[in-house]
């Protein structure tokens, strides 16, 4: 790595640790002509697969997309922007760790689809709505009821010792 201060060539890495939750190798270089000491960041680079449009059109996939169709979504619901974030980066990480060099947007609206699934169900029908191009009432019962039925599923035995009914009161 060449100096920032007088522009040699080689340097000695001194210490080097883990940095951003492990995303990021942190390392303190001395400069072997100078002897002044700076730090740099080293970070992997993923590239992220291009997007082909259901028109066959292809482009660079485009965060801020992404983060605008999901943020639409949770408009006015009690979603914390760190919860946002974390959906964010965990779609962004499944794109990159599919190992593809092109994915069609609409597997890509599918992972955003199951991500707002299990963060807010009123953002997942709100998404699936415009994803699905709903065209009236019945679809939108539908896919409610399709939702019902899958919390109904896991939902915690009513019958539990440490269920609570809707105003507090033990059951």
């Amino acid at each position: 790595m060449r100096c920032p201060f007088c522009n040699f060539e080689d340097t000695k890495v001194i210490d080097s640790r883990l940095a951003a939750e492990g995303g990021q190798v942190r390392r303190r270089r001395e400069c072997l002509a100078c002897a002044e000491r700076f730090t740099t960041f080293e970070t992997a680079e993923l590239v992220m697969p291009r997007v082909i449009k259901n028109n066959g059109i292809r482009e660079p996939f485009d965060e801020n997309k992404l983060r605008a169709g999901v943020m639409r979504a949770l408009e006015k619901r009690p979603v914390s922007i760190e919860k946002v974030e974390g959906v964010i980066n965990q779609i962004k990480r499944g794109l990159q760790a599919s190992g593809e060099r092109e994915l069609a947007s609409r597997a890509i609206g599918e992972r955003v689809m199951e991500a707002l699934k299990s963060l807010d169900h009123v953002a997942y029908v709100r998404f699936a709505s415009v994803y699905r191009s709903f065209q009236d009432l019945n679809e939108f019962r539908a896919e409610i009821d399709r939702l019902s039925r899958e919390s109904d599923d896991v939902a915690p035995d009513a019958t539990a010792p440490d269920a609570t009914a809707p105003d507090g009161a033990r059951t």
